[in-house]
């Protein structure tokens, strides 16, 4: 059977799932302190026990992206607050081949 987690990810639609797959195996691989839980309907890593970031594909554009739940405390250039006061969001384009240098740059600032 199944974990709500990993149906969630069953649940998308290629080419999203493959490369939140990806994202998910990055994520947990780049630090033993980085776990994963499903809340709120989706993805949602910690680093410790610190929020640190979720998955989401926005159901109004279809895009989809990473937001990062203190993203307030640092600045990169790919990432876009849109109006909102703590998370600032990663876009991703899931046909393509994720940004692996861009996704270590907002890690490393992500979890000073």
């Amino acid at each position: 059977m199944l974990k709500a987690i990993d149906n969630y990810y069953f649940a998308l639609p290629e080419p999203q799932q493959s490369c939140l797959l990806f994202l998910r195996h990055f994520l947990l691989e780049h630090s033993p302190n980085i776990s994963e839980h499903y809340k709120f309907s989706t993805a949602f890593f910690y680093f410790k026990t610190e929020h640190l970031c979720y998955f989401s594909v926005s159901k109004s554009t279809g895009k989809t992206y990473i937001g990062f739940v203190q993203g307030y405390r640092f600045s990169h250039p790919k990432l876009l607050s849109e109006g909102r006061k703590q998370i600032k969001v990663l876009y991703l384009d899931p046909s393509k081949d994720v940004d692996v240098k861009t996704l270590k740059e907002v890690l490393k600032l992500a979890l000073r």
